[in-house]
């Protein structure tokens, strides 16, 4: 069967997009025209079923024969020749936790692994750490365990090697531990037979699955309701037969209609993604089973036995629906609106003499829908990704590389704190926006409404409640004069102005993942064009275009159903894959890689050819011919030693090494630069078999006919209030005529919005390429007409503009960082910051990435600036970098804490300063890693930086920053001098994109207005900080007094007094104890930091994150106490220990909740087993972390009972339980291993934390919080972390 559809075949083939808001329909009919429709997604009054009555309604009004369609019979099947679907049902069920019931089967001692993750909270500041629920009900725990054999074979002979593969359980290869303190039961680590994996590594099955075992433990779940079940097991991707095993066990028991096995879904490493996707195919494809059984019910019996019905996969390909499975569905909606552009405005134009050939521009693709807006990139392939995160849920497999932000014509508006707030709340498909007519929400559909820009005569009169009314304008109208009167915000603003003003806060939020998706992987977002489709797209494209510098608009006749247009075009595809564990270049001394060696030349081609024969005979398996499939092969690579992954496309280059040319190339355009020295390896072998879909031909040259008739005037609102502007039918529009903007061109389907000096030309296929102007404002902008300087006032609507320009900014900047640094703690675990700064030093914009770092810098920014202009020094000058860590001098939090400063220069002076704080894996000191349990003085704990300058007059002064990390006396230097210099690089290219944004705003804008609204937003912050201090004094009282305690018996004791008519405080820590003979002492910066986290949480909104939340602070810290300790003594833990408890007390003076972690409050149960407060790094995965490092993870799991009880229960602990393959070195430093973490208002308090060695003969030893020693070979390392304090007093 041949790829595409056929033309006028007499048959007719549809393509639906059913979306969250609108279902979209294109459709070619018998005689091969084209037509398009659209219905709302959800109508219960009406129709069970969009897309079965949108296709019910084209072939009732289209059928050759003239043959009705009733509405309420079976659709006759007999003259449709395709279906093709796009569908958001598992989207909606995943977000909605509306799928099958599931149970998971997991590895002994994993069970609370998914819950777990990667320990990190989406919003640092909810305090409620609020998380998805898990997909699964019950979870039965298999005693099984595979592990790798190569740490522990290392170094052994082969004699030893094959006694512990002849040793049996007989033999005492259990290693039990039993006693009150501690009770384990684990095979021996080593024993067993080696087995080559499918990645070639050798691996150890030390215990199989009991068959009994398992079928008893199966139908406890099947005698629960349970229909469905997902199998993960450890290094499964390398070794699947023990989840074999047990999927045959589940499949002879006929109880369950689901049974997904981890590898097979998705073989690749990473035990947590892995099992998130196996439990999303587990808990959606049954829901998809469901619709579809839904969606036939509908149609006559020849559905099934004669119609082609296909579905869209997250990847943009197409499969059968016999194979699509829930897990390859979460983007099939957005997919086809990729398509669909990359295939329409992807292409050669011609010039006007028919010879002039153009390159394409590569494509912004903007997909504005209902409920949210969509953003990809196209340049000649479609971009993917191997794991993104979904409603909480991380899934592995091929997704086309769309970012996602909750701003739609859905979207409701609010005026918070100042700001006009656009989402993430939606109005939905029902009840829907005001002017739907169904007692709806205020929403941006509105606000276009009202502006003249949808004008309801154009529209589908689909609404109300007997889907016969068109919008209700008067209805929004009046929405907005509500919001007006009720809100000082819009105090002077006319209806229009307020709707007009949330349109513009509308654009610049779906700008921000644009420039995202650009500028942070090294693009420049003005070469590009934009495409814009979606109901909604094309109203607001112009703006954004202009907005983001875009000269090129494209909007496709189809634009307001490309995503159902797309699916018509689309390619079937098939994707094969399997891990491997290969090299694949061997870098050499000179900086390359030695092209006489090919290390897994003998495996290679074998294993990328059998899978190529798997796609191929699937593809002749659904009915294409062998002719028409296309293969394309892919290696998963990535440099030694290195976590980043890129997926390279088999290249035609002569080169030796093709892959290693193409990956090198797309490292350093990805990453900025080259490890040389470093091999590169082969971690998954992939092949995708296509079968390519209908392409469009180069549009043919048009005739220049110049302006159009207008159909008609109307008066539509923009920048410079209402304008009469000329309307035109698109129906009514010629090949080659253009039309100058303000101008409103009407689709059947959607309306154009064509702004001010725009100018829109119809293409030969009647689509509209628009040149949009662009209008810069500068400095000249706030000069009078006298010559006198004008004065800019704050405006609500500029002001969340540049909330989100600022933050967008401090969030490229620390992406670049990510993407440009080499460290794990950096690039993989994101541990770092990154801010802007006035030019005094005052913070603006911190991104929220570690809590910890927020608002510190500013005190390192405003040191460096005393420093370098004091007397006798050589200044600030162009071209200068500044670096520092010192904790007590330079405004620092702890020495690995590296903070990289630039200031930025316009006409000669200094206008900001951008900065970045890393975590440095060592930096020297007496311990590895310059984290020292036992430190007492600075010196101990590695280098330390008051002032340098890393970069003097533009040039990196590697030599000196080397002489500072290497040379520190009787202390040992840094031990990885490498990743530090290249990390320190990376430090200062995050700044420099954060300069290259701040110009570019300076000039869109003019200094004198960007330098306003940082002061302006800076006040906004502060007066939220002000009304939520007065709030809470008018509940309790101006003076409020908590203390707790370190678990040496330090206090840290804080007494707030509050002003309740100007909502100042003064926090002040008198009473808490002195500076320790140790490293919990914590400098000034950790504090002001834990203090602006707690009070950005506090006010329990989306504020900006900035210094004007410290402005109505003052705080009094005692001198040589532990918060404000001498220059020299040890201050390494105080940064990520004494800073939680700062939290605490701050949180227990504010009566918010109990201590983490996580503590309970007044409304919510503690989550368990997360990062809490002041830290939210990643945690490595169990998988990588025995790949990586000679351990074995016994258990992982939720530290059962340890939360404080209460009304409202805090969060459990974790348990996490290392054996050594080989002796190593531990060091540990904790906290509330003394002292309980305490509820709040009788609530009971938390269980301590308990660090334990077990030794080899079962001797369990309590280590204490701190400390470093030797772990042998059989020993286990057993961390017991605290739970968090209870809420309110339990009730029986």
């Amino acid at each position: 069967m041949a790829g595409a559809t056929v033309d006028g075949d007499g048959k007719f083939h549809f393509a639906v997009d059913r979306g969250g808001t609108f279902t979209d329909l294109h459709c070619t009919l018998p005689d091969g025209s084209e037509i398009v429709s659209k219905l709302l997604s959800v109508d219960p009054s009406n129709y069970e079923d969009a897309p079965t009555e949108g296709i019910r309604r084209i072939l009732n009004e289209y059928d050759p024969n003239g043959k009705k369609h009733p509405r309420g019979e079976a659709v006759d099947t007999s003259l449709i020749g395709s279906i093709r679907m796009g569908t958001t049902v598992a989207t909606n069920a995943l977000l909605e936790r509306e799928g099958e019931r599931m149970g998971l089967v997991i590895t002994k001692g994993f069970k609370d692994l998914l819950q777990i993750n990667n320990q990190t909270r989406s919003d640092i500041f909810d305090l409620t750490c609020k998380a998805p629920k898990v997909l699964y009900e019950e979870v039965v725990e298999v005693d099984e365990r595979v592990m790798l054999a190569e740490f522990f074979d290392e170094g052994k002979s082969q004699a030893t090697i094959d006694l512990l593969e002849t040793q049996s359980l007989e033999e005492d290869v259990q290693q039990n531990v039993s006693s009150r303190y501690y009770t384990s039961k684990w095979p021996k680590a080593g024993v067993g037979k080696r087995i080559r994996g499918i990645t070639g590594e050798k691996v150890i099955p030390l215990c199989s699955p009991d068959p009994d075992a398992i079928r008893s433990s199966l139908q406890s779940l099947a005698d629960k309701g349970i229909k469905s079940l997902a199998i993960v097991f450890l290094h499964s991707y390398v070794y699947p037969e023990h989840e074999i095993l047990v999927g045959d066990i589940a499949k002879s028991m006929n109880c369950f209609t689901e049974i997904s096995l981890s590898h097979e879904v998705m073989s690749m490493v990473k035990v947590v993604p892995r099992g998130f996707t196996v439990s999303a195919s587990a808990y959606l494809t049954p829901k998809i089973t469901e619709y579809l059984a839904g969606f036939t019910k509908g149609f006559d019996a020849g559905l099934m036995d004669n119609v082609r019905l296909d579905f869209m996969k997250s990847d943009g390909g197409l499969t059968p629906v016999n194979d699509f499975g829930g897990h390859q569905a979460i983007l099939s909606g957005p997919a086809g609106g990729v398509v669909g552009y990359a295939k329409t405005s992807y292409r050669p134009s011609l010039g006007k003499d028919e010879t002039e050939i153009t390159k394409p521009l590569p494509v912004i693709g903007f997909d504005m829908g209902g409920t949210s807006t969509d953003v990809s990139r196209y340049d000649g392939t479609l971009e993917l990704v191997f794991e993104t995160t979904t409603a909480g849920v991380s899934i592995q497999a091929p997704q086309l590389d769309i970012h996602t932000v909750a701003a739609g014509g859905g979207s409701r508006l609010f005026l918070q704190n100042g700001l006009f707030v656009v989402g993430p709340e939606s109005a939905k498909a029902h009840p829907g926006p005001i002017c739907y007519r169904k007692n709806g929400y205020l929403a941006v559909t509105d606000a276009n409404v009202v502006l003249g820009r949808v004008i309801p005569d154009h529209f589908p009169n689909i609404f109300g409640p007997n889907e016969d009314e068109p919008l209700d304008l008067a209805g929004a109208r009046e929405a907005f004069q509500k919001l007006k009167m009720e809100n000082a915000e819009a105090d002077g603003r006319s209806v229009e102005e307020l709707a007009y003003g949330f349109i513009q806060v509308a654009n610049e939020a779906m700008c921000r993942p644009i420039r995202n998706l650009t500028q942070m992987r090294g693009f420049d977002i003005t070469s590009h064009a934009l495409a814009c489709f979606g109901g909604a797209g094309p109203q607001h494209a112009c703006a954004m275009a202009r907005a983001l510098g875009i000269k090129k608009v494209y909007v496709h006749r189809y634009g307001g159903v490309l995503s159902a247009y797309g699916l018509s075009m689309a390619d079937a595809c098939v994707e094969e894959q399997e891990p491997a564990k290969e090299v694949y270049a061997v870098a050499n001394s000179g900086g390359g890689f030695d092209e006489n060696i090919d290390p897994s030349a003998s495996t290679r081609e074998e294993r990328l050819e059998y899978l190529a024969e798997k796609a191929r005979l699937s593809l002749m398996k659904q009915g294409y011919s062998e002719d028409s499939v296309v293969i394309e092969k892919y290696l998963n690579m990535r440099y030694q030693g290195t976590d980043n992954a890129i997926m390279i496309k088999e290249s035609s280059s002569a080169s030796a090494l093709p892959y290693a040319e193409k990956f090198v190339e797309q490292y350093h355009r990805e990453f900025g630069f080259e490890l040389d020295g470093r091999d590169i390896l082969i971690d998954d072998f992939r092949v995708r078999g296509v079968v390519l879909g209908k392409t469009l031909q180069t549009p043919a040259a048009t005739p220049q006919l110049g302006s159009p008739t207008p159909a008609g005037k109307t008066k539509a609102y923009f920048e410079n209030g209402w304008e009469e502007v000329s309307t035109y039918n698109m129906e009514d529009l010629k090949p080659g005529h253009t039309i100058l903007g303000p101008a409103i061109i009407f689709q059947s389907i959607s309306i154009i919005v064509l702004e001010i000096g725009c100018v829109a030309a119809v293409t030969s296929d009647g689509d509209l390429d628009i040149d949009v102007a662009q209008l810069h404002s500068n400095d000249a902008a706030s000069v009078a007409n006298d010559g006198r300087e004008t004065e800019i006032i704050e405006d609500p609507v500029q002001l969340s503009i540049f909330a989100h320009r600022f933050m967008g900014i401090a969030e490229q900047m620390g992406r670049t960082l990510a993407r440009t640094a080499i460290s794990v703690n950096i690039k993989e675990r994101l541990d770092f910051s990154c801010a802007l700064f006035t030019s005094d030093g005052g913070l603006v914009a911190n991104a929220p990435h570690i809590p910890v770092h927020l608002g510190a810098m500013q005190s390192a920014v405003r040191f460096q600036v005393e420093y370098w202009n004091a007397e006798g020094r050589e200044g600030i000058k162009e071209g200068d970098v500044f670096v520092s860590n010192h904790p007590q001098l330079a405004g620092g939090s702890h020495l690995p804490d590296i903070t990289v400063i630039t200031p930025i220069f316009h006409e000669g002076n200094i206008i900001f300063f951008v900065a970045s704080r890393g975590h440095h894996s060592d930096i020297g000191g007496v311990s590895p890693g310059s984290m020292p349990p036992h430190s007492v003085n600075l010196k101990e704990e590695g280098a330390s930086i008051v002032a340098f300058k890393l970069v003097k007059d533009g040039k990196f002064q590697e030599e000196g920053i080397t002489d500072i990390l290497v040379n520190q006396g009787d202390v040992p230097g840094t031990r990885n001098l490498k990743d530090n210099l290249s990390d320190l690089r990376a430090q200062v290219a995050a700044n420099n994109s954060g300069i290259r944004l701040l110009h570019e705003l300076v000039h869109e804008n003019g200094l004198k207005k960007v330098e306003a609204y940082m002061h302006f937003i800076q006040h906004n912050a502060e007066m939220a900080v002000r009304n939520m201090l007065k709030k809470f004094a008018s509940a309790h009282g101006t003076r409020s007094h908590s203390i707790d305690y370190m678990d040496d018996g330090t206090p840290i004791e804080l007494t707030i007094e509050i002003d309740p008519k100007t909502g100042s405080a003064c926090f002040d820590f008198e009473g808490t104890g002195p500076q320790i003979l140790g490293n919990l002492n914590a400098p000034p910066a950790v504090t002001y930091s834990a203090v602006i986290y707690s009070l950005r949480s506090l006010v329990g909104q989306d504020i900006p994150l900035n210094q004007g939340c410290l402005t109505p602070i003052e705080f009094k810290i005692p001198s040589y106490s532990l918060l404000n300790p001498s220059d020299d003594v040890g201050v390494v833990g105080g940064n990520v220990l004494t800073s939680q408890r700062v939290v605490d007390v701050v949180l227990k003076a504010f009566k918010a909740c109990a201590a983490s972690g996580a503590g309970a409050g007044p409304t919510w149960e503690g989550r368990s087993g997360v990062h809490t407060h002041c830290t939210n790094t990643r945690i490595t995965d169990p998988e990588i972390l025995e790949r990586r490092y000679p351990v074995l993870l016994r258990r992982f799991g939720l530290r059962k009972g340890s939360g404080g009880n209460g009304k409202y229960k805090g969060g459990d602990g974790v348990i996490r339980e290392i054996e050594p393959l080989r002796p190593l070195v531990m060091s540990i430093l904790s906290e509330r291993r003394t002292l309980q973490p305490y509820g709040l208002n009788g609530g009971e308090p938390a269980m301590t934390g308990k660090n334990l060695l077990v030794k080899k003969d079962g001797t369990v030893l309590n280590i204490g919080a701190k400390r470093s020693g030797s772990l042998n070979v059989g020993e286990r390392l057993v961390i017991e972390t605290p739970g968090g304090g209870g809420y309110g007093k339990a009730t029986d």
